[in-house]
């Protein structure tokens, strides 16, 4: 990855042997992986270690998760945050493991829209529980650095499974409860 780093360094019309680029394509290797590692972690064994059997069917929340990720169109950050909230049926995770749900699918290269689908069904694959939402609101540097420059705009995007899609007052308390 280093070797390629230095070509782009070229390629840009810089040289990565002058004093303040030597150690970049180290850096910028390391920082990718870093951004990235969500490829080598598994949402599953993050919900089995932390599976619970509870007589529990309100909703949990887990709201203002801070995401950082890379748009997988220009590798460009886009940062926010995640809500979450699922009725459990029968089986409940810890709730620092919802975070880390989150955590495994923003450290990859992704669209917004495709991540909020993600952490939405590992959920509902996991537990079946009687309904799923995710909702996520974040800015997006290749909106606000590149193309049409809206600085301070954000995407808000939303996945509504089971009692979240079929019963409008458990989204409308959804969607109090994240404002």
């Amino acid at each position: 990855m280093e070797e390629l780093i230095r070509q782009l360094l070229q390629e840009i019309g810089e040289d990565p042997n002058r004093e303040g680029l030597q150690k970049t394509p180290s850096r910028v290797a390391k920082a990718l992986k870093f951004l990235t590692q969500g490829y080598d972690m598994d949402p599953q064994e993050v919900i089995n270690g932390a599976k619970f059997t509870e007589k529990y069917n309100e909703m949990i929340v887990v709201k203002d998760i801070q995401i950082y990720s890379l748009c997988e169109h220009h590798l460009l950050p886009f940062w926010g945050k995640c809500h979450v909230a699922y009725i459990p049926r029968d089986k409940i995770i810890g709730l620092s493991k919802v975070a880390r749900l989150v955590e495994i699918f923003s450290r990859r290269l992704q669209v917004q829209e495709r991540m909020t689908t993600q952490i939405a069904k590992i959920i509902q694959e996991s537990l079946d529980p009687l309904g799923v939402a995710v909702v996520i609101e974040a800015e997006h540097l290749c909106m606000q650095m590149r193309g049409v420059q809206k600085q301070g705009s954000k995407a808000i995007t939303s996945e509504m499974l089971g009692a979240f899609r079929s019963n409008q007052a458990t989204r409308a308390e959804f969607m109090h409860l994240i404002k």
